[in-house]
């Protein structure tokens, strides 16, 4: 989901520390400026002497007197280390595609300047210094969409931000205008960085790609996970379903710790309902509701877990120096394989995987809705007229063709592997290509939310004079403020739209209230 970028006042503290999720998305979506502290300056400071050292030797260290990747064997005299640091930034910002979404580079680059405070990558304070003014500029790098194999982390993505830096590359102004990098700088008043040992490798050495795309994925998915309970409740009422699955006492035979949050939800939304009470009762015949609606809180519960133990993994990468090499606190400069993006890969097509699911059962309750011979007593595709009309028919062959859209997403990036670099660099994560997909899995989901929450609001309609919960019927009037109520068929694509967008804005779960704050 992506979001436009709005200039707010905070500022947020970089220092040795991990940046939250809650500062990368302040800083990459809503415009909160990035500011040094005094501690991480004492350690960027310290990280740069180390280097300073090292630089003068006559034993090798890679990515200072060496080349790097298969060339790190080649020697590089002194004179000539700055214009291979520059050489890496123009080498590496080999990227193809279209660019990818401001808020991503701007999570990217909250997330390098935060490793370069840790004082682990020997750059100096002033680049620090001149890569926070950059970001706070509003300028933002234009990085192609391909070029990551997600391994010594994501290097073209960050050498087209590292670039830019430089006074060269292609940016957008603050303005939102493309344009060549250098006039961008100068009107800006900003000075381009000429980089010193060790300082190209630092700036590209990161997973800060692949993180930034985990944090914001992480708060999107919360929220629809969120809405989807909501939809979920709303279609439950629609279809005259029973809340006695979710009683708290069976949900406790099973504790999953996101399966009893579900279930303790869609109690909460279905309170009070008297299209529930109406049908409730020893003369229900009906024994049990279908798995799209009885299997709600297991299914939405486990991507809940799933979404939380890609939070753990998010706040343990954003604690971690990831470069290579990295200035170890004893003073030496060592190589490691911490840049390889397996542990955020792997999240990374987990939540995939979610998010199909998720949709996948949303639209199981969505065709219920829609056929007279299972949706207990509504008309055909919810028509005004059927026959005449079509009703809501065709919005859910929209809703189908995002979960199959969803699930060929939700096939792993992370088992896919391409050796490059002279077979230097044998095993890759394509964790960049699982969040790009990621991305798109969860813009459809939201669309997915979307059809159900017109439907089912629909449906509810349909079910007058008997009334749904206040929760869900809060969140029906909230679309009704959009959306006009059943009728004679009209363009349905703007109502998918609007429905879409108030999922995606977080409306449908401001109207629900408390039930799912």
């Amino acid at each position: 989901m992506v979001s436009s970028l709005r200039r707010t006042e905070p500022v947020v503290g970089v220092g040795p520390g991990p940046l939250s999720c809650a500062d990368v998305v302040a800083v990459a979506r809503h415009g909160a400026h990035v500011e040094l502290t005094a501690e991480a300056e004492q350690r960027i400071t310290a990280g740069r002497a180390v280097v300073d050292e090292l630089a003068h030797r006559p034993d090798p260290h890679y990515g200072v007197s060496t080349g790097i990747g298969a060339l790190a064997t080649t020697r590089v005299g002194a004179a000539d280390r700055t214009r291979m640091q520059q050489s890496i930034l123009r080498s590496h910002a080999a990227g193809a595609g279209a660019d990818v979404e401001p808020e991503v580079v701007r999570a990217m680059m909250a997330l390098r300047l935060s490793t370069l405070a840790t004082g682990h990558t020997g750059v100096r304070v002033s680049t620090a210094r001149a890569y926070a003014a950059l970001l706070n500029s509003g300028i933002v790098p234009c990085v192609p969409e391909f070029g990551s194999l997600g391994c010594s982390g994501d290097l073209a993505p960050l050498s087209h931000c590292a670039l830019v830096l430089t006074g060269e590359g292609v940016v957008r102004d603050a303005a939102g205008v493309r344009g060549p990098a250098g006039p961008a700088l100068a009107a800006a008043g900003l000075t381009p960085v000429v980089p010193v040992e060790k300082e190209g490798l630092a700036l590209v050495n990161g997973t800060d790609g692949m993180l930034g795309m985990v944090m914001l994925a992480c708060a999107d998915l919360d929220l629809l996970l969120r809405s989807a309970d909501v939809t979920a409740a709303m279609s439950v009422e629609a279809l005259l379903g029973t809340d006695a699955a979710f009683a708290a006492d069976l949900q406790a035979l099973r504790p999953h710790p996101g399966q009893a949050a579900s279930a303790g939800a869609l109690r909460s939304l279905l309170a009070g309902s008297a299209i529930v009470q109406s049908h409730s009762g020893p003369s229900d015949t009906r024994v049990q509701d279908a798995y799209c609606l009885r299997c709600v809180p297991a299914v939405h519960g486990a991507a809940r877990d799933t979404l939380d133990h890609a939070v753990v993994v998010a706040e343990r990468e954003a604690a971690s120096a990831v470069d290579n090499p990295v200035v170890t606190p004893d003073g030496q400069v060592r190589s490691s394989g911490n840049f390889h993006g397996a542990p955020l890969a792997y999240v990374l097509d987990f939540l995939a995987i979610a998010a199909a699911d998720v949709a996948g059962m949303a639209e199981r309750r969505t065709d219920r809705m829609l056929d007279p011979a299972r949706s207990h007593g509504l008309p055909a595709f919810l028509a005004s007229e059927p026959g005449v009309d079509s009703g809501v028919m065709i919005a859910h062959y929209t809703q189908a063709a995002l979960v199959g859209e969803l699930r060929r997403l939700a096939v792993p990036a992370s088992v896919e592997s391409i050796p490059t670099s002279a077979m230097q660099e044998d095993h890759v994560s394509f964790g960049w290509s699982a969040a790009r997909k990621l991305r798109q899995a969860l813009d459809g989901l939201a669309t997915v939310l979307g059809v159900e929450l017109l439907v089912s609001a629909r449906a509810l309609d349909l079910r007058a004079p008997l009334t749904p919960a206040s929760a869900t019927g809060a969140v029906r009037d909230r679309l009704r403020a959009d959306v006009a109520g059943p009728g004679p068929d009209r363009f349905l694509a703007p109502e998918v739209e609007a429905a879409t967008a108030l999922v995606r804005a977080g409306q449908v779960v401001a109207a629900a209230g408390p039930a799912v704050a």
